[in-house]
């Protein structure tokens, strides 16, 4: 399709490849911030300000914190 067809398509098409560069924006972001490692320990530490501030109780830190450093291990070479 030629760049008269594309202009021409452009109010039927244009709304879907924008939601389609959204979607692709939010998934390597979210892709990012799970295998970033910095963003891993940032959240670790955030864990333990809870643990320690009595939000949540050993059983449940030790569950998240299984998590997040298996995903530490993963993300760092």
């Amino acid at each position: 399709m030629g760049l008269i067809g594309k202009l021409l398509t452009l109010p039927v098409t244009g709304p879907g490849a924008g939601a389609m560069w959204v979607a692709r924006q939010i998934h390597e972001a979210a892709l990012s911030e799970l295998t970033d490692p910095a963003a891993i320990r940032r959240t670790l530490r955030d864990l333990e300000a809870q643990l320690i501030a009595g939000d949540i109780d050993d059983a449940a830190f030790e569950e998240a914190e299984l998590i997040l450093l298996t995903r530490l291990k993963s993300a760092t070479p």
